[in-house]
């Protein structure tokens, strides 16, 4: 299977360079942490989804998401003028799904299990192109652009800790990084509530998780499941899989806002939550903060838990 090369990866930062924020590297405690979440879509998502519309140019685009590359795909058809449809599993957060809309997007709500078949359906019928959250090179050479940023500005970085979800961000980081810097260890990080990576990981091979199983997790961007080429690249590239429990992913987030003045949602909190749980390589560390779009209920409750105890 041809892997995303660091040749794909620069290319993609000079198509996306007009829209995406260079996020700086911030300070919390003896963490620096790269935050996604100042991106305008609040998120990661706007380069790989950016970076696929740029070189495509489709006519129009679908794609099936948990919410945050439903923004960026909608923000980047938007820019481009071509009509965008996302499909959402049933229970996405409002602020997902009105940012969405926001950007000028169709929503299609339906339950978790159908929206890749949905999504498909979509494409089928009135000829859109498909832009898949992570499954594609142009959205992994998107995301890997977050690696060279990251070398770029911390060239002796040991450790880089990534969420991991469908696995484009942890490709497309990892690629770069290893190209550039081999000795860094590159670390994904899941929910142990979707530990589908670790698992395919330790057992050599593919394993997936039905969204029963994986939507018991309050990171909701961490549900999906990995494809045969997101697998090949943490195969390649990724030096382990660690996972996180509920509350581990709930300190981080407190942390986050209170230490660093930060705010993550769950799914952009798990980097930071593997650093203050020691279960990272020691080393001068990176830790991705990949979203920030949480809903406010959620937020509150997370920093009222911090004033009780």
């Amino acid at each position: 299977m041809e892997l995303v090369t660091v040749e794909d990866i620069r290319a993609a930062a000079g198509r996306i360079e007009p829209v995406v924020v260079r996020t700086p590297l911030v300070p919390v405690g003896d963490l620096l942490v790269k935050p996604e979440s100042l991106q305008r879509v609040g998120s990661f998502k706007i380069r790989g989804a950016y970076n696929a519309v740029a070189r495509l140019r489709p006519a129009g685009v679908v794609t099936h998401s948990s919410g945050n590359h439903g923004q960026a795909l909608a923000y980047a058809a938007a820019s481009f003028g071509v009509p965008c449809v996302v499909v959402v599993p049933e229970g996405t957060p409002r602020v997902k799904t009105d940012a969405i809309r926001r950007h000028g997007a169709e929503l299609v709500v339906v339950p978790p299990d159908r929206r890749l078949a949905a999504a498909a359906e979509v494409a089928a019928g009135r000829g859109l192109t498909l832009v898949p959250p992570y499954d594609h090179p142009d959205v992994i050479a998107g995301q890997g652009t977050i690696g060279l940023e990251i070398l770029a500005d911390l060239p002796d970085v040991e450790v880089v800790a990534v969420p991991v979800s469908g696995g484009g961000l942890v490709s497309g980081i990892a690629a770069a990084v290893k190209a550039l810097r081999p000795r860094a260890a590159v670390i994904g990080v899941e929910p142990e509530l979707a530990a589908d990576a670790a698992e395919s990981l330790a057992a050599g091979r593919l394993i997936t998780w039905e969204p029963a199983r994986t939507f018991r997790t309050s990171a909701d961007g961490l549900r999906a499941e990995l494809s045969e080429l997101t697998f090949a690249h943490l195969c390649a590239h990724v030096d382990a899989v660690v996972t996180v429990t509920e509350d581990e992913i709930r300190a981080a987030m407190r942390h986050l806002a209170t230490a660093g003045r930060l705010v993550a949602e769950p799914s952009g909190a798990v980097a930071t939550a593997a650093r203050l749980s020691g279960k990272l390589p020691r080393g001068l560390t990176v830790a991705v903060l990949s979203g920030g779009n949480v809903d406010p209920a959620l937020l509150r409750e997370v920093l009222q838990t911090a004033d009780q105890e």
